[in-house]
């Protein structure tokens, strides 16, 4: 049958039938394990009843009323349980539909906030390289990422970047609080770089998603990076598009230190793939400014739909009534375990990283270098086209600014079991075999 959709490319896939739990089948009745819940997304597992029935339940009463119109009861009950999520002091919640529109709407409020409190010479945000924030032109000029960002540099006003704090790949110790001022302290040098006078906010992934493979920072890191935006002024923004929710353990990843933001993005397992649901959680002061100056010049048509602030209500009790974010802590450290003994088999695999279950392993020619595989392999797509065909579904980035290295998110749902990271490993065993036949690579198959 010929497609009238199209997407980043040509590739077709098999019709999806069903999805239940972390599983998928498509119309021939082959079942797929969902080891990336998507794209990070489907925290809470596929098809939940309690989320399908309290949908249900709302679209009898409205699926849409426009917020300028009407308060809706599920939007206000939903913003009230985000913030009590948030920390102390993000009491205000914008709803927006994505994580890109959360980006936009947490820039522009910033920006807002520099003009109407009278620093209206603060304009420049600054981001990581590599990073990834979002597809609006907005978005892309904090991404660092070359092949998303390159085509249309011309339409957007770069922003300034620094380096990501890869430890793993300068030969540093994430452990030693002297890495993680090494890199923080970058921050200060942009800034000073830049002149503090222009530089409006730091956004930054907590722990990283798709560009960087589920980077968790080095100690002492983020604290740090607090500290210089509070000496310069300086507004920290946490990109929790995909940490948010529980994944990595705790609610927000802001609650693995103590370093709190002054603006959270959250998207992706908010409403878990069951409605478009985003949100930009805010501190008091901007917002209050903003508003008392005339108002927040933004918005979006279905900024606080009633069907999709319903969903999130239900997912986040889920969370909640289920103790996922606790599983995830748990289920993370066994998984991460399991991803870790493969280094032994296949001398490939240079590292795994992540919290709770947001993790990834990355390959590599050589681990004393960690030079890249070569990039005409194409690991990256060869190990995902492997692992599906093999019923596990993966999710791959080039790790080096998009431009060359392979590494592989593995972030099954919040409610794996023991047994289910068993299938996983058996399946991930099996692909990286052929992958190594493939290739010609070595394998310690004594392991």
């Amino acid at each position: 049958m010929v497609s009238h959709l199209f997407y980043q490319t040509g590739t077709r896939r098999p019709t999806l039938a069903e999805a239940r739990g972390i599983y998928m089948w498509d119309v021939d009745g082959r079942r797929y394990l969902d080891g990336s819940s998507g794209a990070m997304v489907c925290n809470i597992g596929h098809s939940n009843p309690n989320v399908l029935a309290a949908m249900r339940q709302q679209m009898e009463k409205s699926t849409f009323g426009y917020r300028l119109h009407f308060e809706t009861e599920p939007s206000e009950q939903l913003a009230a349980k985000v913030a009590g999520h948030a920390p102390e002091g993000l009491e205000k919640v914008f709803f927006v539909s994505g994580g890109s529109e959360a980006v936009e709407s947490a820039i522009k409020l910033a920006r807002q906030y520099a003009v109407v409190s009278g620093q209206e010479s603060r304009w420049k945000v600054i981001s990581r390289l590599p990073s990834y924030h979002g597809c609006t032109l907005g978005a892309l000029a904090l991404t660092g990422y070359d092949p998303l960002t390159t085509p249309f540099s011309p339409m957007y006003q770069a922003m300034p970047k620094i380096p990501a704090p890869t430890a793993y790949l300068d030969k540093r110790n994430p452990d030693d609080e002297q890495t993680g001022l090494h890199y923080a302290n970058m921050l200060e040098d942009k800034i000073l770089e830049e002149g503090p006078e222009s530089v409006l906010a730091f956004i930054v992934e907590p722990i990283g998603g798709a560009s960087t493979g589920a980077l968790v920072p080095p100690r002492g890191y983020m604290q740090r990076i607090r500290q210089i935006c509070d000496q310069y002024g300086i507004l920290l923004i946490y990109d929790e598009v995909m940490t948010g929710g529980g994944r990595t353990g705790k609610f927000f990843a802001a609650d693995h230190w103590p370093a709190r933001p002054d603006i959270i993005t959250f998207s992706k397992g908010f409403a878990a793939g069951y409605s478009p649901l985003g949100a930009m959680i805010a501190d008091d002061r901007l917002v209050n400014s903003v508003v008392e100056s005339g108002g927040f010049l933004h918005g979006f048509t279905y900024a606080g739909n009633p069907l999709a602030c319903s969903a999130g209500l239900a997912v986040l009790d889920e969370i909640s009534l289920q103790g996922m974010a606790a599983n995830a802590e748990a289920m993370g450290r066994l998984l991460k375990q399991e991803l870790t003994n493969l280094m032994d088999r296949y001398p490939f695999i240079g590292d795994v990283r992540g919290q709770g279950l947001l993790l990834a392993f990355e390959l590599v020619q050589d681990r004393d270098s960690m030079a890249p595989l070569p990039k005409e392999m194409n690991a990256y797509l060869q190990l995902v086209d492997f692992a599906y065909a093999n019923g596990l579904i993966i999710y791959s980035r080039r790790t080096r600014n998009g431009l060359a290295g392979d590494h592989f998110l593995v972030c099954p749902p919040m409610i794996i079991t023991k047994e289910q990271i068993g299938e996983i490993l058996e399946m991930l065993t099996k692909s990286l075999d052929q992958f190594a036949d493939q290739n010609k690579l070595p394998v310690n198959k004594a392991h």
